[in-house]
């Protein structure tokens, strides 16, 4: 039996595109949110977790930081998707045609010079997958859906338009997630390590936390905050910083976080992937 790898959206969504490109050998699990995603492997139905975190045209994925501390599942690789936003429609439609356009609100504002261009309206659907699996559903002409050619390819419709994508380095960034940690690999391009943590309330606590990594030479190329169960005085933090927890000047920054924080814990160790260095 196949390992499975779970994804938010439909089949021929940029999360079975990113699941296609890091795990070719599993089967694809769609799932209808992140939720369910994270659900179906802490129950064991799938192997693996693959969930979106950020866009590098629309920033990060709302409430997915706020998900994985609390998914009680781990890290253990990273995958960056190069977008290409498509426009799809009905076999034998032409673009001069098309009236209105579906995609996720995600995904709208990266095609909108496109769309402006040529006088189509966007709409929001909850998923690129499920609004090209709608278009080739229905019977209407004017109607496209704005999402990937893999999508294209199963519901059987026609890219009247490629890469239509504002930004030439439109690119998502996934996390892989999975039952258990590993902490033994050792990756070609270098590692990175994600923690969760929340400061002490004492002044410049923040500003004293961060001071380890850069007395050690560690570099932080992440650091988000978001509240905690509603509550403006109870912040938690997310970064990402270079190395792996062995390393020793990583041991140290650490060690001298955890002396200005109540709380703090390891999300993942994990190769970086080499699409990390392009620029």
């Amino acid at each position: 039996m196949p390992q499975k790898i779970a994804f938010q959206g439909e089949l021929g969504a940029y999360g079975h595109q990113a699941c296609a490109q890091a795990r070719p050998d599993f089967e694809p699990l769609p799932c209808e949110t992140f939720d369910d995603a994270i659900e179906s492997v802490r129950k064991g139905d799938a192997d693996l977790g693959m969930i979106a975190v950020e866009n590098s045209t629309y920033g990060r994925v709302a409430d997915v930081h706020s998900l994985l501390p609390e998914s009680g599942l781990h890290i253990v690789d990273e995958s960056f998707v190069r977008v290409h936003v498509n426009l799809l429609a009905k076999k034998g439609a032409i673009l001069q045609q098309i009236r209105h356009a579906y995609g996720h609100p995600v995904i709208l504002p990266q095609c909108a010079g496109f769309l402006r261009e040529n006088t189509i309206s966007p709409h929001a659907t909850s998923d690129n997958a499920r609004a090209a699996r709608e278009v080739a559903e229905g019977d209407d002409m004017t109607v496209g859906a704005l999402a990937s050619e893999l999508a294209a390819e199963i519901y059987g419709l026609d890219v009247l338009a490629r890469h239509i994508e504002d930004s030439d380095r439109n690119t998502t960034r996934f996390l892989v997630m999975a039952r258990d940690p590993n902490y033994k690999r050792r990756g070609e391009h270098g590692m990175m390590t994600s923690f969760v943590f929340r400061v002490r309330n004492i002044p410049a606590a923040l500003y004293k936390a961060m001071g380890g990594f850069a007395t050690n030479g560690v570099n932080m190329t992440k650091l988000e905050s978001y509240m905690v169960g509603g509550h403006f005085t109870a912040t938690q933090f997310y970064a990402e910083i270079e190395g792996h927890p062995d390393d020793h000047n990583v041991q140290l920054a650490l060690e001298e976080l955890g002396y200005f924080t109540d709380h703090l814990h390891l999300m993942g160790v994990y190769p970086a992937d080499p699409r990390r260095l392009e620029r």
